[in-house]
């Protein structure tokens, strides 16, 4: 046997090794557990992470803080996940956009979602609300009016979104297909440039995640006419579904938060992250917050959330395909 290949052989027993030491010793006492997001303070991800951190932090005994790393559609926080330690002490708050939508926008990735993560618990199922700002738009009173306008003007509608590829850009994308209108996308560097360039009339309209809405919608800056959900939210009983409002039967279009970790990590560790996530996003208290949120609850464990992550990364490089997005 040669050195290298001795050396390698080494280096994987040793790899084999470490595995139930680490899981032995998990929660190292004193090591926080971080929580890497990849969308900024504010953000529908952010406020779960920070939901889920207290409670997590006394079910495990250690602190628990969320550290968002903003950038490329959330692939800079996948590639600091993605080489940390696999001690269970850095995980994800993972999108559908960040695991199943960029290997199919992005030319070139940094990481391959299925062989560098392991999925450990699907969270919630989160829908878009197509939103106007009423003060700026007050013709745009329902979906209908939406698609006439738009075909009485076709190219003169915009929509906003969080970014070119991401997941309000290819719900609008997806509705402007449904309805056959002709709008125009803008990009924005995230929701709360989006959201300020739709109060401030710079777009006409914006598919966006429910959980930044509540406030805005609650304030009567926006309306908004329909959600892409296939039924209505608890969070805005009044509004209908983008099927019913814009009468587009069958539409729906929806993403997911997920919870993953390093791939290498455990599978004791990533067991015990899983029930202990699961007690608390569980708790009827928790639920009801969810739901206020425009959000469903999940629950699917580590192997169904890989099933599903494998399923939708089928589904979504069709809509990418179909929309033209990509980014070099």
């Amino acid at each position: 046997m040669t050195v290298s290949r001795r050396l390698a052989l080494g280096l994987a027993l040793a790899g084999l090794a470490a595995s139930p030491v680490l899981a032995q010793h998990f929660p190292i006492a004193g090591k926080p557990v971080t929580i890497i997001g990849g969308f900024p303070n504010g953000a529908g991800t952010d406020i779960y992470s920070r939901k889920v951190a207290e409670p997590l932090s006394r079910a495990l005994g250690v602190p628990v803080i969320v550290d968002n790393r903003v950038g490329a559609g959330g692939n800079i926080a996948m590639d600091h996940v993605a080489k940390a330690e696999p001690d269970g002490h850095t995980i994800m708050m993972a999108t559908s956009a960040m695991l199943a939508i960029n290997p199919a926008l992005y030319a070139r990735m940094p990481v391959d979602t299925m062989k560098d993560f392991v999925p450990i618990i699907a969270l919630a199922d989160v829908p878009n609300a197509l939103t106007v700002a009423p003060s700026q738009r007050p013709n745009l009173t329902s979906c209908r009016a939406v698609i006439e306008t738009a075909k009485a003007n076709p190219g003169k509608l915009n929509y906003a979104s969080t970014g070119n590829g991401a997941s309000t850009h290819l719900a609008g994308a997806q509705f402007a297909n449904a309805a056959g209108i002709d709008i125009v996308h803008v990009p924005y560097r995230g929701s709360p440039f989006a959201m300020t360039a739709l109060l401030g009339g710079e777009v006409d309209i914006f598919l966006h995640q429910t959980p930044a809405l509540v406030g805005p919608a609650q304030q009567g800056q926006v309306r908004l006419l329909g959600v892409t959900s296939k039924e209505r939210v608890k969070a805005f009983p009044d509004v209908p579904t983008m099927a019913e409002a814009c009468n587009l039967p069958g539409f729906s279009t929806t993403t997911w938060y997920l919870f993953a970790a390093p791939a290498r990590t455990p599978a004791p560790i990533v067991a015990r992250l899983e029930q202990e996530i699961r007690r608390i996003i569980s708790e009827p208290e928790f639920v009801a917050w969810v739901e206020s949120l425009g959000m469903s609850p999940m629950g699917q464990g580590s192997a169904e959330a890989r099933a599903m992550l494998e399923r939708d990364l089928g589904i979504w490089a069709e809509v990418v395909k179909r929309s033209g997005a990509r980014v070099d």
